[in-house]
């Protein structure tokens, strides 16, 4: 058996073999996505960190950052954006599914999952919107100016023309939204792969 030092961490065969195929699911997913009509059109909604989710939850949070590393990897021969999009999936899927994965597997009840749910969102909420201010937006505007991009939010909110304002009206509300549909299917899967997944 394989094991971390850190006690809240153990890979063993059943461990890496359930990280494995939640990877392979979340790769698959991440081709899947969709544009939801109140946000730009390149603000993507998809799936694919349920599979990261549930492997934190299942397996432990280095399983968890696994599945979002190796789904972005599988991925990134295929980036449009340079694979700024894949450090972007990587950087706020990982906060996500680390703090929710934690918190969860220390209190498997209604009150922990909601808690896990209010800090797993909230964190990537967070991580989205300091990503995209400091790294994620500067490193767009090496390839699409970011008046360009301000433009194209403006096209769905006129109000927005600067950065914070970008930020403020579409990336958090935004990651929100999907924060919590990814955390309430997370949860209600779980509940029913368990034993699966985790053999307990």
């Amino acid at each position: 058996m394989l094991k971390l030092k850190s006690k809240s961490v153990s890979l063993g065969v059943r461990g890496l073999t359930t990280t494995a195929l939640l990877a392979t699911v979340a790769s698959i997913l991440m081709f899947i996505d969709f544009a939801l009509p109140i946000f730009p059109s390149f603000l993507k909604m998809d799936f694919s960190e349920v599979p990261g989710l549930l492997a934190a939850i299942a397996v432990g949070p280095y399983s968890g950052i696994m599945v979002e590393l190796v789904k972005n990897l599988i991925n990134l021969p295929h980036t449009t954006t340079g694979g700024v999009g894949e450090f972007a999936s990587f950087t706020i899927g990982s906060a996500l599914v680390i703090p929710a994965g934690v918190l969860y597997r220390r209190s498997n009840t209604n009150a922990g999952a909601a808690l896990a749910l209010l800090a797993g969102v909230t964190t990537m909420t967070a991580a989205a919107a300091l990503a995209n201010y400091y790294v994620l937006l500067p490193l767009y505007g090496k390839l699409v100016p970011i008046d360009t991009i301000l433009a194209m939010y403006s096209e769905v909110n006129p109000y927005v023309d600067t950065v914070p304002k970008l930020i403020l009206t579409s990336i958090v509300p935004f990651n929100i939204i999907k924060g919590t549909v990814i955390t309430l299917i997370s949860f209600a899967l779980y509940k029913r792969l368990r034993r699966i997944l985790s053999g307990r």
